[in-house]
This record gives C-alpha cells, sequence and structure tokens, in this order.
C-alpha cells in the first residue's frame, strides 16, 4: 500500500526502520528553551506594540504597528502550538503508533509547521514592501495605506499561507512523521513521487522568493535612505537612517541566516529525487535555525529601535570616549521624519528651497 497516499497507515513505515537516533533529554531542552524564548520574546513585543500604539496614532505609523502585530502574534502562535506538539510527542516517547493511529495529529502537526514556517517569512516580505513604499513613495504611503488595506493584507497573507499548508490534504497526501520521529513534515525520504517533490520544491521556492523580496526591498531602501541623507545634509534625517540601516541589516541577515539552511535543505530533497544524501542530524539542524528567526524576530523588528539604540549609543560613547551624534537627534519620531525627508527630496526644486522646520516644533 502507497502510505503516501494512505492517512491511516502514513509515515510509520519510518517508524520500524529508522536511523535517526537524537538524545532524548538535549531534545527535550532543545524544544522547551526553544519554545519559552519564542514565548517570552514574542509576548514582550506584544506588549510594548499595544504600548506604541497608545502613545502613537498617527495614519503613518498605524501599518507598521499592525504588519508588526500580525507578525509577532503568528510567531507567538507558532512557538505555543508547535512547542506543545513536540513537548508532548517527548512526553509520549514518541510512540506514534499508539497516540496516532488515525495520523490527525500529525497532520495538524505537519500544517501548523508549514503555516508557521511561511507565514513570517511572507510578513518579513510585506513588511520590507511597506517600508519601500513609506521610503520611495511617502505620499502614495500616507494617502492609500491605509489601516483597511493593511488589514486586507494579512488577510491574504494568512489565507494564502493556510492554503499551502492544506495543499497535500486536499490531495489526500498524508503528512509524514519525520526519521527522527519528533515532527511531521512533508515527505523527506526515499521520495521518488513528483508531487511529493512538487510540495518541498514549493515550500523551498516560496521561503527563497519572499526573503528576495524582502532584500530587494530593503536594499532598495538603504539605498534611498543614503542618497537622502547625502543629498539633504539635515541633521533631522541622520537618527531615522542610523535606526533604518540598522534594522534593514538585522532583518537581512537574520532571516538569511536562520533559514538559508532549511530552505536549501529541503530544495535538495526535492531536486535529488529520492537520492539526496541529507540526514537527519543536518534536517534537524536545520529546522532548528529556522526555529530561530522566529526568536528573533521580535528583538529585530521590534526591539531594536531608536530607544535602545540611543541608550547602546550612550553606553558606546561613555566607554570609547567619542561624541559623533548629538542624542537630541532621537527625539524626532522616525516615521514622520521619514515622511518629511523623502517627500523633500521628490518634490522639484528640493535642492535650492530645503526647509525643514526646527527641532523644537517637530517634536509636536
Amino acid at each position: 500500500m502507497n502510505s503516501s497516499k494512505s492517512p491511516g497507515l502514513a509515515g510509520f513505515g519510518v517508524l520500524k526502520n529508522s536511523t535517526c537516533h537524537t538524545e532524548k533529554k538535549i531534545s527535550v531542552f532543545f524544544s522547551i528553551i526553544f519554545m519559552t524564548a519564542g514565548i517570552l520574546s514574542n509576548s514582550l513585543a506584544i506588549v510594548i506594540l499595544m504600548k506604541a500604539y497608545q502613545r502613537f496614532r498617527q495614519k503613518s505609523k498605524a501599518s507598521f504597528l499592525l504588519l508588526a502585530s500580525g507578525l509577532v502574534v503568528t510567531d507567538l502562535f507558532g512557538h505555543l502550538i508547535n512547542g506543545a506538539i513536540a513537548v508532548f510527542v517527548y512526553a509520549s516517547d514518541k510512540d506514534w503508533i499508539r497516540f496516532n493511529q488515525s495520523n490527525i495529529l500529525c497532520s495538524v502537526f505537519g500544517i501548523c509547521m508549514v503555516f508557521f514556517g511561511l507565514c513570517p517569512l511572507f510578513l518579513g516580505s510585506v513588511m520590507a514592501v511597506e517600508r519601500c513604499i513609506g521610503v520611495t513613495k511617502p505620499i502614495f504611503h500616507s494617502t492609500k495605506m491605509t489601516s483597511r488595506h493593511v488589514k486586507i493584507m494579512l488577510t491574504m497573507v494568512c489565507l494564502f499561507a493556510v492554503l499551502i499548508a492544506l495543499l497535500p490534504i486536499l490531495r489526500f497526501r498524508a503528512y509524514q512523521i519525520q526519521a527522527s520521529r519528533t515532527w511531521c513534515f512533508y515527505k523527506t525520504e526515499h521520495v521518488e513521487d513528483w508531487e511529493d517533490r512538487f510540495y518541498l520544491l514549493l515550500f523551498s521556492c516560496l521561503g527563497f522568493l519572499a526573503l528576495a523580496i524582502s532584500f530587494l526591498c530593503n536594499a532598495i531602501t538603504g539605498i534611498t535612505l543614503l542618497r537622502v541623507k547625502f543629498k539633504s545634509q539635515h541633521r533631522q534625517g541622520r537618527s531615522h537612517h542610523f535606526e533604518m540601516i540598522i534594522q534593514l541589516l538585522a532583518i537581512m541577515c537574520v532571516s538569511c541566516i536562520c533559514w538559508s539552511p532549511f530552505l536549501v535543505t529541503m530544495a535538495r530533497i526535492g531536486i535529488n529525487e529520492g537520492g539526496s544524501k541529507e540526514t537527519c542530524e543536518m534536517i534537524l539542524f536545520a529546522l532548528r535555525m529556522a526555529t530561530w528567526n522566529q526568536i528573533l524576530d521580535p528583538w529585530v523588528y521590534i526591539l531594536l529601535r531608536k530607544a535602545v539604540l540611543k541608550n547602546l549609543y550612550k553606553i558606546t560613547s561613555g566607554c570609547c570616549g567619542v561624541h559623533v551624534i548629538n542624542l537630541h537627534m532621537w527625539e524626532l519620531s522616525s516615521i514622520k521624519n521619514s515622511l518629511k525627508v523623502a517627500a523633500i527630496s521628490e518634490s522639484p526644486g528640493s535642492s535650492k528651497q530645503i526647509n525643514l522646520q526646527p527641532l523644537s516644533s517637530m517634536g509636536k
């Protein structure tokens, strides 16, 4: 019987001939650490977002707050659901035959792994597009990027991720218990059927596409900010430039470093048509690397911001004794300032008629 088309028996063949042996204490330790760190960091980010939304209700900042909220809430539920299932599997000594006779738990686990894997990548790319539009087309962003449009985008992204996660179930292809017996995903062992390869390649291609969009938009945003900085030579934009460039570098580095091993591994398995030499240990390492992205997301998008960089500057300047940037620059609103500086740079005759308000008036 073809196990990939038999939900009741799907994945149980790997339980008999599993060549992947993981240390139970170490594996449980990793699962608990990842789950706890993800829940704490994302919960802290949600609290900070709620306070920020109460303090700043500008129209220009609403889109960023909504997208960031969607990202951290998705990461939080991902750690809660996937972490809880993983801990349950370890607590049951990975005896899938006993508690997964109908393959329901494995299907739910696989759906959650795909959804909570792709959705943060999609949201990261949408945030990169939103930042790019906000910097390069500030007038369009302020008039067209409303909260209603952002909510529609969030809904469409989530529905698309759900569709990708449910695609194997709709095609009567059950998710498979992996060789380590600790998680469920697409079939990764002895992949010979074209449809099994398609799911692996689809997941990898969508992940790489999201990273490529993020990289491209962040690069355009960074170049635009640098161009505006050197063109205007006004101190008002320096705090925003410094903050955004640091965030863009951190976002690109963390996403690429964390997700590339897992996406490359899945792509190699799908391309090699069952002849892949990827071991269970390599797949687990790539999976843990991808998990770290969801832990670091709130720290990159939310916590690595103006207040943190300001305190870091104070510590650095105090230790090194070097005075580079005046601290009163950080009193400006970064979103408002980006709109003003970019709008001035795009307006005709901006090189001759740049007249920004004093800092005291802009802080109101």
